[in-house]
Formats: structure tokens, sequence, C-alpha cells
């Protein structure tokens, strides 16, 4: 931990009663009420929280035992969110002191970094969801199988979402994944998971670099609905291919941006 988070000054957490009514709102987690697992609900009310309350850097979160009180739920519920929001860079964790509102980036660098869309977001304390539109075993096409090196008759695992910040739609990215390295992987709850947090935990593949391209494009009638805009609107097409430090591919993607919310920003080096 660098020195200027052991300096930063700390603000006392008094954020319970507004964990408390939260959960009442919502009539208390449940995992029958709900098709989200109990973490990501946890999850998803203390992005509620950052984001609603303005929280500061470096602000104090409520404790694991105050969260496990709030919300009804046991500690390895409470620690699943808390592991979540800080491999998404949402939050860190002291030894000892407890768990702090990561420092803000402004800008969305994902083009430029491994990080992904998500985790780059969440870096600006913005709520981010995903819905699972596909995930399941494919034949791959000529494309797909050149991008990601496979051999002949290679299944992989197409992974399709809509990725919405703050509740309204901003990415849409269609993930093929290479089973080789990720067996198993059609069969992951990636509900409100990060891709590239589970592929490190799930599998133990660390990514080393990715190759992206961008360009000019409009949007088409499955984009637009998709992603709630007019047809024809502009938009940003990526296409993208990760590597681990093994350099073989482990993902390939194409996505379509939105750029009416916001813009991308990368650095070349």
């Amino acid at each position: 931990m660098n020195e200027a988070r052991r300096r930063a000054p700390r603000t006392p957490t008094t954020l319970v009663p507004t964990l408390k009514a939260l959960a009442e709102r919502d009539n208390g987690l449940r995992d029958n009420g709900s098709s989200l697992p109990l973490w990501s609900q946890v999850k998803s009310a203390l992005l509620t929280l950052i984001v609603t309350e303005k929280l500061a850097e470096n602000a104090r979160l409520p404790s694991e035992a105050e969260l496990c009180d709030s919300f009804g739920v046991s500690r390895t519920v409470v620690r699943e969110a808390l592991t979540q929001l800080v491999s998404e860079r949402v939050i860190y964790k002291l030894q000892g002191k407890g768990a702090f509102v990561a420092p803000k980036r402004d800008d969305q660098g994902f083009l430029g970094s491994n990080i992904g869309f998500s985790g780059e977001l969440h870096l600006t304390n913005h709520s981010v969801s995903r819905a699972i539109l596909r995930q399941e075993l494919i034949a791959p096409d000529e494309r797909v199988c050149r991008m990601l090196r496979l051999g002949p008759n290679e299944p992989v695992v197409a992974l399709d979402r809509v990725l919405s910040v703050d509740g309204k739609p901003r990415i849409l990215v269609y993930t093929f994944i290479n089973l080789r390295l990720a067996p198993g992987f059609e069969q992951v709850p990636m509900h409100n998971r990060s891709l590239y947090d589970t592929l490190s935990r799930r599998y133990g593949i660390t990514l080393k670099r990715a190759e992206r391209w961008l360009e000019a494009a409009t949007a088409t009638p499955e984009h637009a609905e998709l992603l709630e805009i007019p047809v024809g609107s502009p938009v940003i097409a990526i296409e993208s291919v990760t590597y681990m430090q093994t350099d073989e591919a482990v993902e390939y993607y194409t996505a379509v941006y939105r750029t009416d919310q916001a813009r991308l920003h990368f650095i070349v080096k």
C-alpha cells in the first residue's frame, strides 16, 4: 500500500443508518426473492451508497460486522462482495483498518490497459451492471479462429453482454473465450461479475497485453434496441484480442460503444 494512502485523512463511517435504509427499501436481501446471488446484492447496495452519498476518496466504509448486521447476511457473503469491489478497484482494504473508497480517475482508458471496461468505469465510482444475453459453447467462425489462434474444430464460449453505467446501457460486447484455456467457462455464473477477475481467480490467468482497434460506425437495429438509442446513431466499434503471460490468446471480442454519454481515452506508448 503506498504512502499516500497511509497518510490520507480517513472519514469516520456514519453510513450504517443509510445502509439499513437501503436494505429496508429492498425488503432485505434474500435468496428466493431475487435472481442475483446475495453477494451481488450487497455489492450493488455498496455501489449505490458510494455514488448516491458521494463518498470522498479514502472514506471509510462500514465494517464487515456492520454490513452483516445491516443486510442480515453471513461474513462470507460480505467478504465476496468486498473482494469483487477490490478487484474492480472501487475500494481498497487495509489490514486491521477496514475498507475505503478508492481514489477516483476521470478518464476511461480501457483501450490502453488490461483492466477492461467495467474495471475502468468503477475507478470513477460509477455503478456498472451487466446483462447476460448469451453464454454458451459455439463453433467459431473463421475470424474468431484466426484471432484466437484456434485449431480445426476447437469450440469457444460465446459471452454476449450489455454493460450499463448507472442504469443506462453503455456498451454491447460480443466476447469469445478460448475454451482450452478456460474449460467449463460456459457454466460459470457471470451475472454482475468481472470477466478478467473471474479468469484470474478461477483459472489463474494473468493478462499480459491486448491489441485493440476502433472505428466510427452507426448503430444497427440490433445495437439500437440493446443500447436504447436511435437506429443510425454514431457509435464506436471496437475489436480486441487479449493475451496471457504465455502469449496465448485467451479472449477476443467485438463491441459497440455509445458516444452520446462519454468519450474514450487511451495512451499510445
